[in-house]
């Protein structure tokens, strides 16, 4: 089996863990969290604007390694409070508007930095 690192400067990594693993056809992308990079920001406090954040960072890790959001097959959301749920699915619609991918949705006790939610995603290359 071959498999590729991707990393990107447009991406925190502050762990040993890489962006994105590509093998067999598949891309695995790490758990994004709702970091604006350019401004420096953690989106700590709103759920909607994280989502779109968290998601946006996935997007643009996925067009950097050659794929799309219209490729991804697996998705798995992992929440502060499931209190949040309806909120971030307002949004995650959004990304997925036809043919959603297979998806999974936790709460989880702590998130790194306090965010309010972090996505991992597996797409098609």
């Amino acid at each position: 089996m071959d498999k590729k690192v991707h990393n990107f400067d447009f991406l925190v990594k502050g762990a040993p863990y890489s962006h994105i693993i590509e093998a067999n056809g598949f891309l695995f992308v790490s758990g994004m969290l709702p970091i604006d990079i350019e401004k420096g920001v953690m989106i700590t406090d709103d759920i909607k604007k994280g989502t779109e954040q968290a998601l946006g960072n996935v997007k643009r890790a996925l067009t950097a390694a050659g794929s799309g959001m219209q490729k991804v097959v697996k998705a798995t959301v992992y929440l502060r409070d499931m209190a949040d749920f309806n909120a971030m699915n307002e949004v995650y619609r959004s990304f997925f508007p036809s043919n959603p991918p297979a998806r999974t949705c936790v709460a989880v006790r702590e998130i790194p930095s306090n965010a309010p939610v972090e996505i991992d995603i597996i797409a098609l290359k």
